[in-house]
């Protein structure tokens, strides 16, 4: 599989750590306006390949013509936030980036997933479809995928066991609307209240949680000026998904054209995720508050799309 990055910041860079590290690609396509630093980070790659055992890649450091046929093209370029802005802050001037680079990626790479990494994620995919041509099922924001781990994260030091034992998403948007939908997470296939009751723990603090999850990115970009672990981290799980044929259940921002009672806006929900992109969006009953809570987000993304004039 042929995967180009666009963008070569500190979340793109290491996205092709964990593709190189995988050995789940053929070649690597790095794609940067600073030319020289991406050249630079593919040289420093190449040395990785004499340690690793797995599949040694073609590795380029090039434009959207080295990028050909691509398939799969992850995009990570644009304004950055700055200290005291919100991911919303950067919704016009990344809007007007990605019109550009979508129609560089599209010319070069049709047949491509494109997987929107670049803030605010679900508007920039929403952007990526509104001027190209892609599918809906093949534009995919990397949606709430990174709140989840850090919900998953949370949850997992309060009851002291392994995260990949949490079950749950933050769903909506990322941005200060996402929220958690309780009835649908469990620890070790309990309830969570139930499984801290039968196993002495206290209860969670729901609210304390949420606030957490959503504060937690922000505290990290003020403390060292970026968020790139976790985010690369969730890029390649998706990644992965794509590869592998997984058919995975994961929370990624794609287009709702009357699921959860919302069409028109990219919105994060739990979807099946194989070689073809988003395969299936999973339909789950949620609570009535939580359906409040979901057509809150709706509503905060419409005034977005209002704001950059994506709306329909």
């Amino acid at each position: 599989m042929k995967i180009s990055i666009i963008g070569m910041g500190a979340v793109g860079t290491e996205v092709v750590s964990f593709l190189l590290n995988a050995g789940v690609a053929s070649e690597i396509v790095a794609v940067d306006s600073a030319a020289r630093k991406a050249q630079a980070e593919i040289w420093d790659f190449s040395h990785v390949a004499s340690f690793i055992y797995a599949q040694n890649p073609r590795l380029c450091a090039g434009d959207y013509a080295d990028a050909a046929g691509s398939d799969l093209v992850v995009v990570t370029a644009g304004a950055q936030l700055k200290q005291g802005e919100t991911r919303d802050s950067l919704a016009g001037v990344n809007s007007r980036v990605i019109r550009e680079i979508i129609a560089d990626v599209e010319r070069s790479s049709p047949a491509a997933i494109v997987l929107m990494v670049t803030n605010p994620v679900d508007l920039m995919a929403q952007a990526a479809l509104r001027f190209s041509s892609y599918p809906k099922e093949r534009v995919i924001s990397l949606g709430t995928i990174v709140d989840t781990a850090r919900f998953m994260r949370i949850v997992s030091d309060h009851v002291a066991i392994d995260p990949k034992n949490i079950f749950g998403y933050v769903i909506g948007d990322h941005s200060h609307t996402g929220f958690i939908p309780w009835s649908l997470c469990n620890v070790c296939g309990l309830d969570v209240d139930a499984y801290c009751a039968l196993n002495g723990l206290p209860p969670l603090d729901r609210a304390a949680v949420r606030e957490r999850v959503l504060q937690i990115g922000l505290d990290i970009f003020a403390g060292k000026g970026n968020t790139n672990h976790g985010i690369a981290a969730s890029v390649f799980r998706i990644i992965r998904a794509i590869v592998g044929n997984e058919r995975s259940v994961l929370p990624v921002g794609t287009l709702l054209e009357g699921e959860y009672g919302v069409s028109g806006a990219v919105m994060s929900v739990p979807c099946v995720i194989g070689r073809t992109g988003v395969q299936r969006i999973v339909a789950c009953r949620l609570t009535p508050e939580e359906d409040e809570a979901f057509q809150a987000s709706y509503r905060h993304k419409l005034e977005l799309l209002k704001l950059v004039g994506l709306a329909a």
